[in-house]
């Protein structure tokens, strides 16, 4: 029988606020299983941006990731949100480590082809060269890997990866050999049927229940992405995925869900 393994992604407005983020990273040290964070930057990266004078470019909503933006977000998402983690989860008896995509080969990648926009040092990652080798190593030795969203192309650069993507990726990766959850945190409670709504979580999403939401435009578009990676995982081995509020961690390890699980 597969060990059960938690792959938590923390983004959204969680990173961004400090106690927030203290609430969460609390329940997730208290998680008395194998796990794994991976962590989007918020919006730390821009606001330090704009303090030394490297503006942040997005279209549609994804950031361009040009030669100076690249070295910015290594040094915040890398560094200081990275590492901001993880000696939290240090005090919090949770044996942490940083890592990026690029160390012991974690998450390799390519550069994002140039079609009608050149979104610069982005990476797509290469699902079928991720292994479970290192990360089991890490994960039976009771270490807690944190992971930036970072990957690199073997070739000596840096890529700034989407943390859904890679937290689907390593889901992906590990279902071979542990019965995966991924857990999507943010700071709704769920997949809400009407955004005006915070009650009006849809607690179970298969296919066919996503198709007829979709036809019916009842979901906000954010969240399209989410539910498309959480599909896209599942169909290559993870067992379930969830998207629930980040305050609710706990309870949405067991049974008794308060957010949205995907089957």
């Amino acid at each position: 029988m597969k060990e059960n393994l938690y792959i938590i992604k923390i983004g959204g407005n969680v990173i961004d606020e400090e106690n927030k983020l203290s609430l969460f990273l609390s329940s997730f040290a208290a998680m008395q299983s194998l796990k794994i964070l991976v962590h989007g930057g918020g919006k730390i990266a821009t606001k330090i941006g704009d303090q030394l004078g490297i503006k942040s470019k997005y279209i549609d909503g994804r950031r361009i990731t040009d030669d100076e933006t690249i070295d910015l977000v290594t040094m915040v998402y890398g560094g200081l949100v990275n590492k901001k983690i993880v000696v939290q989860l240090q005090a919090k008896g949770c044996n942490a480590i940083g890592l990026t995509g690029a160390d012991a080969n974690l998450i390799p990648a390519k550069k994002r082809p140039v079609k009608e926009i050149d979104y610069g040092w982005a990476g797509d990652i290469l699902t079928e060269n991720l292994e479970f080798g290192a990360w089991s190593l890490l994960l039976e030795h009771n270490i807690t890997p944190v992971i930036a969203p970072l990957t690199h192309d073997g070739m000596g650069n840096i890529l700034n990866t989407n943390a859904d993507t890679i937290a689907s990726a390593i889901a992906v990766a590990l279902s071979k050999i542990y019965d995966v959850r991924l857990i999507y945190c943010f700071e709704k409670k769920g997949v809400l049927e009407n955004v005006e709504d915070e009650n009006s979580v849809i607690h179970l999403i298969t296919k066919e229940k996503y198709q007829q939401l979709k036809a019916e435009k009842k979901l906000f578009a954010g969240i399209l992405p989410k539910i498309d990676n959480a599909f896209a995982a599942i169909d290559a081995g993870v067992k379930e995925v969830l998207i629930g509020n980040a305050e609710d961690l706990l309870q949405n390890i067991t049974d008794k869900i308060s957010g949205t699980l995907i089957r």
